[in-house]
């Protein structure tokens, strides 16, 4: 089945690309989730329009990523979680947790699944991760995980 992508899938394109997937894949979860379209003649002719936009949203986007990209690691950012005798917590820091205190931090929205953690963070103090804001721009942020 050939489709063209309106969003970026991981593993097998970007926006405006015409793919080739199976039937099942393309008919039972790309073009019902609005991720693809059906490719067409008359469909064929709005790739460039996609192509056109995504270009220009990315030099704009990347601009915008380079900015978050000096908020970020302009210092610590605390994360507030409940934590019990000798610093331990209850379970470990999420990424959900995390992508808020950045919000919180740059007023600027973070995606959870742009975040990526090494290792599960069960302690207090500070750690490290990392944050791609940007096909070209990622960011080292320093977590200061403090008791709530």
């Amino acid at each position: 089945m050939k489709l063209i992508l309106t969003q970026e899938v991981t593993g097998l394109g970007a926006p405006g690309d015409v793919v080739e997937v199976k039937d099942g894949y393309g008919r039972n979860y790309l073009v019902p989730r609005g991720v693809a379209i059906r490719w067409t003649r008359g469909a064929e002719k709005t790739v460039e329009s996609i192509k056109t936009a995504r270009a220009s949203r990315a030099v704009r986007d990347h601009d915008h990523a380079a900015e978050i990209k000096t908020k970020l690691e302009s210092g610590p950012v605390a994360v507030k979680v409940r934590s019990g005798a000798g610093g331990r917590l209850f379970g470990a820091v999420t990424v959900a947790e995390i992508a808020s205190a950045l919000t919180e931090a740059t007023g600027e929205p973070v995606d959870k699944r742009t975040i990526a953690v090494k290792n599960p963070i069960k302690s207090l103090g500070s750690h490290l991760v990392s944050v791609k804001l940007h096909d070209d721009v990622s960011a080292s942020v320093a977590l200061n995980v403090i008791p709530a």
